[in-house]
């Protein structure tokens, strides 16, 4: 049987490519630019545009479109192929191309839904088949990932979003197909940062700001709030620190609830740890400790055990060890509220210990993280533990996590 030709992991019988989804997903860079969407973005985020569609006038849908791209009547007849004076006769109704093929032509070349020229679209059962369960598929992958199987959310999401990339780069996605491919950019891009290594992670930042891009337009400051805490989570861990920062301090300010207000504020310790911004760092935990004690905040990213590691962790980037140690002591946090996250635990706590001169602790925490990452398949955390190994010359340690991540990178897809 085929292997991938990037990772070498088996491929389905009924793969039609030589690579993997994961890897087909993952190689998008942050300089790589979204397919063109000018037109489905126009169409369903402009009020006027989105009158004049829903009108079904075409010489009302015309004068939209050409006030909106800033474009002529003789360069709006050079992109149909039809001279000038034909389209000033639509748009002032003097004719109106009453053939099917003519107003498919048009809704092609402009990227308009054909149905709002009065037209059947030639795959839209198809299509519509597949938008019908598109919601499904998002949910379904996001509950994959968060139970720890983020590369079958990966392989689940992929063949969807390629889908609904094709009908963007066309224009012709409504508002409500616009929503769907959004939702899908963007559980893909975090489901791709938990399985892509660390070198690969600019492909999981590029994915999350894919989605940003629609979410800008949307209307929806639920969705959008979501979307930059997500984005912003992915460009910190693609080391794209003031960036990531921005945008959670933005996803803060958009919240409309105190759960998403929470886990806003929790990413944005994390990211402002990361990047050494103290300040910053302080006036987040004490906000997500505020929520913590008044219930309202409470959810997968801001809950005692997440807030202790995230806590512990920002604390050591500071360079204040000793604190981050008083961290990690006191009462039991709980359970974590996802598999990911008692690795993520783990390999802090081996690093807070190593800092401290606890080797013997150190060593059994990154022991345990190694051994869990990867039957989770977190190339990410590993490389994590194999860092702190390094620096604390935990030679046995570091082998062990190399060995382990060698045979994870084989495996970022699942066999057939």
């Amino acid at each position: 049987m085929a292997g991938c030709e990037r990772c070498g992991a088996r491929l389905s019988r009924h793969a039609r490519t030589p690579v993997c989804p994961t890897c087909q997903a993952g190689t998008t860079t942050l300089s790589t630019r979204p397919p063109r969407l000018a037109p489905a973005v126009w169409m369903w985020s402009d009020p006027a545009a989105a009158a004049a569609l829903s009108s079904r006038d075409l010489a009302t849908i015309l004068r939209a479109y050409r006030a909106a791209n800033g474009l002529s009547q003789e360069a709006l007849a050079g992109l149909l192929g039809y001279d000038k004076s034909y389209i000033a006769m639509i748009e002032t109704r003097r004719r109106t191309p009453g053939d099917v093929a003519g107003r498919r032509h048009i809704a092609r070349v402009l990227g308009l839904p054909f149905h709002v020229l009065g037209v059947a679209d030639p795959d839209g059962a198809d299509f519509a088949a597949l938008v019908q369960f598109g919601d499904s598929v998002v949910r379904l992958a996001e509950v994959a990932r968060r139970s720890g199987r983020a590369v079958e959310a990966v392989n689940e999401l992929w063949p969807l979003v390629a889908r609904l990339e094709a009908r963007a780069a066309d224009g012709r996605l409504e508002r409500d197909t616009l929503y769907l491919l959004a939702s899908a950019r963007l559980a893909l891009g975090v489901s791709l940062g938990t399985v892509l290594p660390e070198e690969r992670l600019t492909g999981a930042a590029a994915w999350t700001g894919k989605a940003l891009v629609l979410a800008r337009h949307l209307g929806d400051d639920h969705f959008l709030a979501d979307t930059l805490r997500m984005h912003g989570n992915e460009l910190r861990k693609a080391g794209r620190l003031p960036a990531a920062v921005a945008r959670l301090e933005h996803a803060v300010a958009v919240s409309t609830d105190p759960g998403g207000r929470g886990s806003a504020f929790a990413l944005l310790a994390r990211a402002a740890g990361d990047a050494a911004m103290p300040d910053r760092f302080t006036h987040a935990i004490d906000a997500c400790r505020r929520l913590l004690d008044s219930g309202a905040g409470r959810g997968m990213l801001l809950n005692p055990f997440t807030l202790r590691e995230i806590h512990a962790r920002g604390l050591l980037a500071l360079g204040r060890p000793c604190e981050a140690l008083h961290a990690l002591d006191g009462t039991d946090p709980g359970e974590p509220a996802a598999p990911q996250w008692q690795v993520i635990e783990r390999v802090t706590t081996g690093e807070v210990l190593a800092a401290g001169g606890e080797c013997a602790g150190a060593e059994d925490a990154l022991a345990a993280a190694i051994a869990t990452a990867e039957r989770r398949r977190l190339p990410h955390q590993l490389q994590r533990a194999i860092r702190v190994a390094d620096r604390s010359g935990m030679v046995r340690i570091g082998a062990a996590g190399r060995a382990a991540l060698q045979r994870l990178r084989g495996l970022l897809a699942p066999a057939a």
